[in-house]
């Protein structure tokens, strides 16, 4: 198979985290934003922006509240896919998996790297719920200054979730629309990859 250049490697993971880099190095703005696809109760697909924050050895990780929507679809399906989109290196990542939270030390650790603002906002955004007015949620941030000081913990509603997955499709934008496609899938995140080059 004719893999070479900037899909070269036996690890998709390091692809990724590759691709990733030279995002960092030529995105204006958030290189690491996915457009986060979930499902509700009756199947009805949901779409929105969150930035992923890791790439691990075998998964993917972002964080969230565990209160809102996509969190509780991510929770009750156990399944999730998302897109890395990067029009400045006219390239795109698309996974698909199988979900589990990150609740534990990992996500204190990022929770905690983040600035105060955005700590307290954790504490005070019921995310995905509906809010009188920009004014009460401002009141209730003020608040949690006062109740929460400048070092506060993780609230037990907000943490991670790692996507393991089960397939991984590497594209590049081609002459002539002749785009360059590699599809990485397998069973289950146990299995070994199968790599396939697909038609634009």
């Amino acid at each position: 198979m004719d893999r070479g250049g900037i899909f070269a490697g036996d690890d998709p993971f390091a692809i990724a985290r590759q691709w990733l880099a030279e995002a960092e190095a030529a995105e204006v703005n958030d290189p690491n934003a996915i457009a986060l696809s979930t499902v509700d109760s009756d199947g009805m697909p949901n779409v929105r922006m969150v930035l992923l924050k890791e790439i691990e050895a075998d998964a993917f990780v972002f964080y969230t509240n565990y209160g809102s929507r996509k969190a509780q679809e991510i929770d009750a399906a156990g399944k999730a896919a998302f897109v890395l989109h990067w029009k400045s290196l006219r390239r795109q990542i698309r996974v698909r998996g199988l979900t589990e939270r990150e609740d534990g030390p990992k996500a204190d650790e990022y929770y905690a790297s983040r600035s105060l603002t955005s700590r307290l906002g954790a504490w005070a955004s019921r995310q995905s719920q509906p809010l009188a007015s920009r004014e009460h949620l401002m009141a209730e941030v003020a608040k949690l200054t006062l109740t929460k000081g400048t070092n506060p913990p993780r609230p037990s509603f907000w943490g991670g979730f790692r996507l393991r997955p089960v397939e991984i499709e590497f594209w590049a934008d081609g002459a002539f629309r002749l785009h360059d496609r590699f599809r990485w899938s397998r069973t289950s995140a146990l299995d070994t990859w199968e790599i396939q080059r697909l038609n634009p």
